[in-house]
């Protein structure tokens, strides 16, 4: 099945490639995905409407920080949470609960698993729970007014399927743009 086969071993040889970087040729690479997450999410609230439609676009910076190295990836999400606390603080919220720890989640993962189902598994774990402590421990309306901040396994269920769903779309977008942009960061 396709979902349990080996992805293959481009990440890993990438991550090899990464570490005989200099500690500044990678610091530079984590702080400019950093600042393009950043802008990406703020994209939300500086340009209302089309701007709701380019945010969800942050993970994918700290997805490719992620899958070059956990270590970047975690420089990466904490840099654009402080540049979000700096620059965007409304947007804050959102970033290390959804867009950003989707990101981190899947991109460590590619560390740690090969088969897509695990990564995806992963992904979709994280992002349910960041959406359900922002629903219902935060009581922030993450989904919107119409979501009771009360739990409901029907609210829990279909979070956990969009999860799923959101975290296989950003696997292969992940997929798909680190094999672009291999060549030019390793």
């Amino acid at each position: 099945m396709w979902l349990l086969k080996i992805i293959s071993d481009d990440v890993r040889l990438a991550q090899s490639k990464f570490r005989h970087h200099t500690k500044t040729n990678r610091l530079a690479i984590g702080s400019f995905l950093a600042c393009i997450a950043a802008g990406l999410q703020a994209a939300g609230g500086l340009l209302p409407g089309i701007g709701y439609f380019i945010s969800p676009f942050a993970t994918l910076p700290i997805l490719i920080g992620a899958m070059l190295s956990v270590q970047m990836g975690v420089m990466s999400y904490l840099l654009t949470i402080l540049l979000l606390f700096i620059l965007f603080p409304s947007e804050l919220v959102i970033f290390p609960f959804t867009t950003g720890l989707l990101g981190f989640g899947i991109g460590a993962a590619f560390s740690f698993f090969k088969k897509r189902v695990s990564i995806i598994i992963i992904g979709a774990i994280l992002l349910t729970i960041g959406i359900l402590s922002l629903l219902y421990v935060f009581h922030f309306p993450v989904l919107g007014p119409t979501v009771s901040d009360s739990f409901t396994f029907l609210t829990a269920g279909s979070v956990l399927l969009f999860s799923v769903l959101y975290s296989w779309l950003w696997v292969e977008v992940g997929l798909f743009f680190f094999k672009k942009l291999k060549a030019v960061i390793t």
